[in-house]
Parts: C-alpha cells; sequence; structure tokens
C-alpha cells in the first residue's frame, strides 16, 4: 500500500506539472499570436498609409503638374516642346553632346530647325530640381533684357523637366578667365562688366517687380558671339514686390560669391546680389577664380596702395583701366548712411577721360 500511495504520489505530480506547464504555454502561444497579429496589422496599417500617401502625393503632382502646365501655357515667349521633339534634337541626350554638368542636371547640345540649342535636363526625382524649373519659367520668361538669356521653350513630360535656351557661341565668363589661354583685352572685360551692371540694375529696379538672382557667379554670365554678356540661370531667384525686396529666407547660392551677412542670416537681399557681382568684377579685373580669400586679398592690396597688383599679368590697357578706376572714379554724393548701388556707378560711368582709358587696348 505505501508504494502504491508512492506511485499514485509520482505518477500524479507529473500530471499537475504538465496540467500547469500547459496552461503556461498555451498562454505564451495565445500571447505570441497576439503580438504578432498586431505587428502583423500595424505593418499593414502603415503600408496602407504610405500607400495612400505616395498615391495622394502622386495625385497632387499631377494636378500641380497639370496647373502649372496651363499657367505656363498663358504666357507668351517660350515655346512648350514634346518630349519627343528634344529626344531627337540631342539625339538621346548623347554623352557626346553633353556640354556641361550642374548641381541638378545636365545640359545637352540640341538642334531645333537647325538652330544649335543648348537643353538642360533636370535630374529625375530632384525635388530641388524641379522648383527650380518652376522658378526659371516662371521669371526668366517674363522678363526681355538685352543682357539677359532668353528662354526658348520648356518640355515638362513622363517625368521630365527640360529647358531650352539661345545658344551662346562665346560660352561662359569663367572659360575664358580661367581656362581659355587668350586673354581677354579691357575692352571686352569692360563691355562685360557694364553688361552685367545693366542687367541686375533691370532686375533689382526698372522691372515691374524686384528679382533677386541669388547665384551671380561667372560661370552663370554667357557670351555671344560679339561678346555681349548674357545673364542666366535662374532656378535660384525669387520675384517679389519692390517694397518687400529687402530680405528672402533660404541659403542658396555659391560659395566664394556669397555676402559673409548671407551666409550668417540666411535671408538674401539686393545688396547680397550686389556682393556678388563685385566677386564676379573682381574675377574680370584680376583673372582669379573666386575663393574666400580673394575678396580680403584684393582689399587688403587696396588698403596698401597696391591695387595694381591684382590685375591680370602686364597688360598696359588692364594696368591703365586699375589706375584710372583707383584714382579718378570718384562715387557720387549720396545720403549718409546709404549703401553705394556700386551696380548704378559702374553702369553710369560716363566721364570722358574716364571711359576714354577705360576702352584702351585691343
Amino acid at each position: 500500500m505505501p508504494l502504491k500511495d508512492n506511485t499514485t504520489e509520482i505518477s500524479s505530480k507529473p500530471d499537475e506539472v504538465g496540467r500547469g506547464g500547459g496552461g503556461k504555454s498555451i498562454g505564451i502561444i495565445v500571447g505570441s499570436a497576439i503580438g504578432g497579429l498586431a505587428a502583423i496589422g500595424g505593418l499593414i496599417s502603415i503600408l496602407i498609409f504610405s500607400w495612400r500617401r505616395n498615391k495622394r502625393n502622386k495625385e497632387e503632382d499631377v494636378e500641380s503638374d497639370d496647373s502649372m502646365d496651363h499657367e505656363f501655357e498663358q504666357g507668351i515667349g517660350p515655346k512648350r516642346f514634346s518630349y519627343q521633339e528634344l529626344v531627337q534634337a540631342t539625339n538621346n541626350f548623347a554623352e557626346e553632346g553633353k556640354l556641361g554638368q550642374g548641381g541638378f542636371g545636365g545640359v545637352y547640345r540640341g538642334y531645333l530647325s537647325n538652330l544649335s540649342v543648348p537643353v538642360k535636363r533636370v535630374s529625375k526625382g530632384s525635388k530641388q530640381g524641379r522648383k527650380e524649373y518652376m522658378s526659371e519659367v516662371k521669371i526668366i520668361s517674363k522678363l526681355r533684357h538685352k543682357n539677359l538669356v532668353q528662354l526658348v521653350g520648356w518640355c515638362h513630360e513622363k517625368g521630365e523637366f527640360l529647358l531650352i535656351y539661345e545658344f551662346m557661341p562665346n560660352g561662359s565668363l569663367d572659360s575664358h578667365l580661367f581656362k581659355s589661354e587668350n586673354m581677354l583685352s579691357w575692352t571686352v572685360r569692360y563691355k562685360i562688366a557694364i553688361g552685367l551692371a545693366s542687367a541686375l540694375l533691370y532686375l533689382h529696379e526698372e522691372w515691374e517687380q524686384c528679382v533677386v538672382h541669388r547665384d551671380i557667379k561667372s560661370s552663370n554670365v554667357t557670351l555671344d558671339s560679339n561678346f555681349n554678356t548674357m545673364l542666366g540661370d535662374f532656378g535660384l531667384a525669387r520675384l517679389m514686390e519692390n517694397e518687400l525686396c529687402l530680405k528672402t529666407t533660404g541659403l542658396a547660392g555659391t560659395i566664394g560669391y556669397m555676402a559673409p551677412e548671407y551666409i550668417c542670416s540666411g535671408k538674401a537681399s539686393k545688396g547680397s546680389d550686389v556682393f556678388s557681382f563685385g566677386v564676379v568684377a573682381l574675377e574680370i579685373a584680376c583673372g582669379r577664380r573666386s575663393q574666400i580669400s580673394l575678396v580680403g586679398w584684393a582689399w587688403e592690396a587696396y588698403g596698401n596702395g597696391r591695387v595694381l597688383d591684382v590685375a591680370d599679368g602686364d597688360w598696359p590697357s588692364i594696368r591703365q583701366a586699375l589706375q584710372v578706376l583707383n584714382f579718378e572714379a570718384a562715387l557720387p554724393n549720396l545720403p549718409a548712411r546709404m549703401p553705394v548701388p556700386m551696380y548704378d556707378v559702374l553702369a553710369s560711368s560716363t566721364e570722358p577721360l574716364l571711359s576714354t582709358s577705360l576702352l584702351t587696348g585691343r
């Protein structure tokens, strides 16, 4: 009997343990299943949310694009081209026809009605590139000035954004200042500086609204067959009412051409455009590429009475011009604290002695 009792005890304890362990196991399984289902449900919810958001964004993009196309087509001037026309014009954007590569896309040589044109192709999927495309078409298509690059046409199709400009035979200013063995004479340099000054004065003061370019640099200054200045690339430009043209938020541009206060505050202004113009003017006179130290170096040379040290080479006409500018180009009398509109001063430099001296040279 004791043995039987012991046997019963031994056999009953495993049953108790089994029943208790089984209950815990079932609880774990049920809990895991519920947790798994919850995780799967959460994942499905995220996927559905993402799908709906992407669908909504695509629908908004389509609506925005349709609205954009309608707005562009209401304007006069630039023509709408089909994507297929531009594929044929550029030989399917052939690499050998590539003229350059920018931050948001490449520029290709194309032929439309036997006319050579540069075609700018915005990188697919680039949100900033899309914004720049819209800015260019909206702004530059409305501007009319002899020193601004004209937009020939545009294309938005199949997710592609393309801009077609008039062709500039002499390329960009930087290629002549820094890459060419044929040095530009002072006559040509002065002509280029005057043209850029005239373009900037038009953008800031003479058009119905104020345009802050925000990316004035020598590579954005192109030259026609007669070396006339053509300012282009309005992708970063902002259009505002004249009375509101003091500041615009958002840091954009190219280091080396940006005003210190613009870098610190992130707020562009007409003044920051004028600073960039001054840097380009220094490049024209010095033949040196803009760097952070270029302005400081030139200013130090001026302060030490060594302004001729900044001249590009030993050309008499260039050295004479700098000497004339240093000693004879007096600024007009302006009210106290009024910033000097340097582009206006340059554009109105018509004193006989000054203009005669500046135009000396080949």
